[in-house]
């Protein structure tokens, strides 16, 4: 992701969470993660690009989902964000039709772990629950069945291994 529109990206981020440190911290460890899997994976930088996008914007549909429903449950996110993730992505430019129509679904699924159809999805799912089982201080069960269920690449195995050797 070239280094201004991650910027104009984060920028944009901050501001639509204003007031709400835990979700700009969560999705700005969420980008760190889906970085590191991304390129030590392989991605090539078109999908590297979409993840790091979809990683910045993922949980954009929380705000919504709780002044529409007083829930941000996590299908509500998926129901809610991908219209926010568009005009986002359209306001800060830099991105074709075809990477938001991508990135947007990426919102739209972010908590659904059936039907994975890219590498894309597969790594935002390892950083989201790399940073959801830390920030929700799981049992050894949970993160047990999240590595056993969930978890595809072998650089997200390393970091849950590697995050969660004490437990």
């Amino acid at each position: 992701m070239e280094n201004r529109q991650y910027a104009k990206l984060v920028k944009a981020m901050m501001e639509f969470d204003h007031g709400s440190p835990k979700r700009i911290q969560h999705f700005l460890k969420v980008h760190s993660f889906a970085r590191t899997i991304g390129i030590e994976e392989g991605l090539d930088e078109e999908t590297l690009y979409i993840l790091e996008s979809a990683a910045l914007v993922h949980e954009i549909g929380i705000r919504p989902a709780l002044e529409k429903y007083g829930s941000e449950n996590g299908k509500l996110q998926e129901k809610e964000g991908p219209a926010f993730a568009k005009k986002m992505l359209e306001e800060t430019g830099g991105y074709t039709d075809a990477e938001i129509e991508r990135i947007c679904y990426l919102v739209g699924h972010h908590h659904t772990y059936q039907g994975i159809d890219g590498m894309d999805w597969q790594i935002l799912v390892e950083a989201d629950f790399l940073v959801n089982l830390f920030e929700s201080s799981v049992k050894y069960q949970a993160i047990l069945n999240a590595e056993n269920n969930l978890f595809v690449t072998e650089c997200g195995k390393r970091m849950l291994d590697v995050m969660f050797e004490e437990i």
